[in-house]
């Protein structure tokens, strides 16, 4: 098989032990980000498979109809929207799904937490310029860190990951706030967290705010203006998990308005994020290029995965395919 591999910024994926598993194929890794549907199109159009990283592109019918060769969609991870799945079954088009392990986010999540709290990158920005234990050269900004222990963390979405992040913050003497799904709320109270009383409280309440949502219909937009101006003006606000989560725009109005007073993100509307985005000048805002299943175990995990549903589709004996609706 002509098998593509896109988006893969780091060019890291030739690297990895289990690209070995296709040896035996045509392989191309894309390194760059293809502009615009037509550019797209003509470069993808040889291709008989595609592995798709992540969302990082976006495979609309559009596209999808300009792909005369196409017949397989192998995704690391879960799809989840960059999938235009009624126009991959009317073209005949096969997805796999992959699997994943929710250590890597989770981690990221908490060593964004730390260094966010001790304000460790402001730190040591400060001292690449010859400035002693300042954390800003604006005194209104030069403020001390803080540690984690005895402060309430509010954890909103208690899967996998929230369950992960909740077992770190009691490492470290924290106090655990849940608020999520009923299933989730209550699988979280039989863990011996307290579950805020209400949405508001939450928010109130949380020296820390951190979501582990999925982004679907349902959750798109969930949290609003109301929610952030309800945090306090010393809270830290962390979202590893999608931007759009959040309604447009808020977040940044948020921290002009100085509730929550910081935040620590890894995903955004758009990505890569542009240069000129003015989340990236706040002394106040930690943000990190979407690291959170960007190491060497998880894409081992992921890839291997990807590839080896390839390898089965080209054997006639395909895994892991989804059952898609004509």
């Amino acid at each position: 098989m002509k098998i593509a591999i896109l988006d893969d910024f780091q060019d890291v994926v030739r690297h990895l032990d289990c690209f070995q598993l296709l040896k035996e194929h045509e392989v191309k890794v894309f390194n760059n980000r293809a502009v615009g549907l037509g550019q797209l199109a003509i470069r993808l159009a040889p291709f008989d498979a595609l592995v798709l990283i992540r969302e990082r592109t976006h495979l609309t019918r559009a596209l999808l109809e300009r792909l005369p060769h196409l017949k397989l969609l192998s995704q690391t991870g879960k799809v989840s929207g960059n999938i235009d799945l009624e126009a991959a079954a009317a073209l005949n088009i096969a997805i796999a799904e992959g699997t994943g392990d929710p250590t890597a986010p989770a981690e990221l999540t908490w060593a964004l937490i730390m260094a966010s709290s001790r304000r460790l990158p402001n730190y040591a920005q400060q001292l690449q310029e010859g400035n002693w234990q300042l954390s800003s050269l604006y005194p209104a900004h030069n403020q001390l860190g803080r540690v984690l222990k005895r402060r309430t963390i509010g954890i909103w979405g208690y899967g996998k990951i929230g369950r992960l992040m909740a077992g770190y913050a009691k490492a470290f003497g924290m106090q655990v706030m849940v608020w999520g799904r009923e299933a989730s709320l209550v699988q979280a109270a039989q863990d011996g967290h307290r579950i805020a009383a209400s949405r508001a409280q939450f928010f109130a309440e949380a020296d820390i705010v951190t979501l582990h949502l999925r982004l679907n219909d349902a959750t798109r937009g969930i949290v609003t203006a109301d929610d952030l101006a309800l945090m306090k003006p010393d809270a830290l606000f962390v979202n590893t998990s999608r931007a759009e989560l959040l309604q447009a725009g808020v977040l940044e109005a948020a921290l002009d308005a100085g509730r929550p007073g910081f935040a620590a993100l890894d995903v955004f509307e758009t990505e890569p994020l542009p240069v000129q985005n003015t989340l990236l000048r706040r002394e106040n805002v930690l943000a990190t290029p979407h690291l959170g299943y960007v190491e060497k175990d998880s894409y081992e995990l992921y890839f291997g995965t990807a590839f080896q549903n390839i390898v089965n589709f080209a054997n006639g004996t395909p895994s892991n395919l989804m059952q898609l609706q004509k």
